[in-house]
């Protein structure tokens, strides 16, 4: 087994944290779930959900991590608990599963970074999406999607990963700015600031049942919980820096990154008049990218645009093989390079499927985040708050120059608030799969 490494500094590690957690979906998802559930209330109950609920979480899976130095499967053997291995494999094999098929749209962003420069998308964006979101060319690009994260990751965690994510980050943060200044200048984005930022409790009171459960599945999924990822990068950290300082650090980051998401994507459609009421795909692939036909140099900020979509998703998708080629390395002897293209490999044919029909990519982020991704944070917090206990506050607290008090509200939170609102979310997503005249695990055959 090779010598592990570590992160060269402590900002080395928030920005790979952070990049893990600013994926895709904070550039689709959360403008568009935040502007249907009532502007800025949601918002107000999405950032008490990410400090209430989200925060204790990652600290579960940054303890676990850091105290073992080991993958999210040896972990828990190495802190005493082999028994509970299960629930790191449930977590890498969750970071495996979604990596196939998040690959596959990571393709489809780099087609669109070719679309805007010779414009191919903007006269019919929807027909356009059909055309290149399956296929060979699907396929394809899914191929070269994953060699980008496969050469990252096998560069190492200082070489690779490390200065990957001070480029990643800090780019998409600036990017991000730029394009809010441009799209404020547009005739009619004030509806969209109005839409996306103006509170309306009305839909927040009758809707409350639906908002809460998907804020706190907000707060989970777009901080990267559940797969692995946040265990092991917080294995590599060397000394006692502060968990709970760095957990702060990350979760008002991606819910800024978010919010600038918003200040983007909105205006920008309402200053072409498109209907924001849409979601996942429909949003970036047809909705905005419709938009950039008609503004000016709407060519350039459609690059700028998917470019920033580019490296978002790189900066998720390379902490997803990062787990498993973590897990790799730790227990045999065979180099990092040649794990990251063995292991990319398997998941690039395990995401040959969801490249050739949507169908399919639709099924598998199904399973993920209606079963995979709670089922996984449940069983950390589980073994974290009321299983190792003690000892996790006691490395919480390392670093950190905090009371005990502190560390006890932690555990508390983690074994009351934090464990039902994640029963509640896995109870939904189980309802969704098998419930119903079309249960949602039923594959598309």
């Amino acid at each position: 087994m090779t010598e592990r490494e570590t992160w060269a500094t402590r900002a080395g590690f928030i920005l790979a944290a952070v990049g893990s957690a600013v994926g895709l979906g904070n550039i689709w998802q959360f403008p568009f779930k935040t502007a249907e559930f009532g502007g800025a209330s949601f918002l107000i109950v999405y950032i008490v959900a990410a400090l209430g609920i989200g925060l204790p979480a990652i600290l579960a899976e940054f303890v676990i991590g850091r105290k073992a130095n080991l993958n999210t499967i040896s972990a828990f053997e190495k802190l005493g608990y082999k028994e509970w291995r299960v629930v790191g494999a449930i977590g890498l094999f969750t970071g495996f599963w979604i990596l196939s098929y998040y690959s596959v749209v990571g393709g489809w962003v780099l087609r669109y970074i070719g679309g805007s420069l010779t414009g191919a998308y903007f006269a019919a964006p929807a027909e356009y999406f059909g055309q290149v979101s399956a296929g060979m060319d699907a396929l394809a690009l899914h191929a070269v999607f994953m060699a980008l994260v496969v050469g990252i990751v096998a560069a190492g965690i200082e070489d690779g990963i490390e200065k990957a994510t001070k480029l990643m980050v800090p780019s998409i943060v600036v990017i991000l700015g730029a394009l809010a200044v441009f799209a404020f200048t547009l005739p009619g984005a004030s509806a969209g600031y109005a839409y996306f930022l103006s509170p309306d409790f009305n839909a927040l009171s009758e809707n409350f049942a639906e908002i809460v459960p998907f804020a706190v599945g907000q707060a989970f999924f777009s901080l990267s919980l559940g797969m692995g990822a946040m265990i092991t990068y917080a294995s590599y950290i060397d000394g006692d820096q502060s968990l709970f300082g760095d957990g702060i650090t990350i979760v008002f980051l991606n819910s800024f990154v978010g919010i600038l998401a918003g200040l983007v994507v909105l205006p920008l459609l309402f200053a072409q008049g498109i209907d924001p009421n849409t979601s996942g795909a429909g949003a970036v692939f047809i909705s905005v990218a419709g938009a950039f036909g008609d503004i000016p140099g709407g060519q350039i900020v459609g690059l700028v645009f998917f470019a920033v979509v580019l490296i978002a998703a790189l900066s998720s998708a390379i902490s997803l093989l990062e787990v498993v080629v973590s897990w790799a390395i730790d227990n045999y002897d065979v180099s990092r390079p040649q794990m990251a293209v063995g292991l990319g490999g398997v998941i690039f044919l395990l995401g040959v499927p969801s490249a050739i029909d949507t169908a399919w990519l639709g099924w598998f982020d199904t399973l993920a985040y209606q079963l995979l991704l709670p089922l996984s944070v449940l069983g950390i917090l589980v073994f974290a708050a009321w299983v190792y206990g003690a000892p996790a506050i006691d490395e919480l607290m390392k670093g950190s120059g905090l009371g005990e008090g502190v560390g006890l509200t932690w555990l508390w939170l983690a074994r009351t608030l934090v464990i039902v609102a994640v029963v509640a979310t896995l109870a939904l997503g189980l309802q969704t799969l098998f419930l119903g005249e079309s249960p949602a695990i039923i594959p598309p055959l």
